[in-house]
């Protein structure tokens, strides 16, 4: 059951680029935020980071034109 919620946690895990892709409903703290820490909700439209993982999370662009990187991934 632990390995489960493990794998369940990986898969929320908005800092791997794999578990990201446009239509996601996802929650992302926008640049000038980050020092709060508030978070915006929405849905992806882009991915703008290129690599596969990035330890504050993946760069994307949500389709209201935001942008910003993934904290939480709803689904």
């Amino acid at each position: 059951k632990q390995d489960s919620i493990k794998e369940m946690r990986k898969m929320m895990d908005g800092t791997e680029r794999k578990n990201i892709k446009p239509g996601l409903r996802v929650k992302i703290v926008q640049k000038q935020h980050q020092r709060t820490g508030q978070l915006t909700e929405g849905i992806v439209k882009d991915i703008l980071t290129n690599s596969q993982v990035h330890h504050r999370g993946i760069k994307v662009r949500l389709d209201n034109g935001i942008v910003g990187r993934v904290q939480e991934i709803l689904g």
